[in-house]
């Protein structure tokens, strides 16, 4: 019974990461964290037999994605700010 469980809730995720070609970045990284955070959650409480974890890592991915996400936002945008000030100072000479 609990192979087919297995069975039922990767063939789920794996339907539900399909539909994420048309979200925006910040949509895949949280989903995406939401989804190793409740795998890692499911294997905690396999072995502890406490199916809670799944739901606790599911959590903690998903805020740990989104938090990921805004880092590399703000390093995108400070890496254009540089191109720009590299750009006008270039023009200047």
């Amino acid at each position: 019974m609990n192979e087919r469980r297995a069975v039922v809730q990767t063939t789920a995720c794996a339907l539900l990461l399909a539909g994420c070609a048309g979200m925006s970045t910040t949509e895949q990284r949280t989903l995406s964290g939401a989804a190793i955070g409740t795998g890692v959650g499911a294997a905690v409480g396999a072995a502890t037999g406490d199916w809670g974890w799944a739901a606790g890592g599911a959590a903690i991915g998903a805020a740990g994605g989104y938090l990921y996400d805004q880092q590399k936002q703000k390093e995108q945008r400070a890496y254009q700010q540089g191109v720009q000030t590299g750009k006008s100072q270039a023009q200047k000479k």
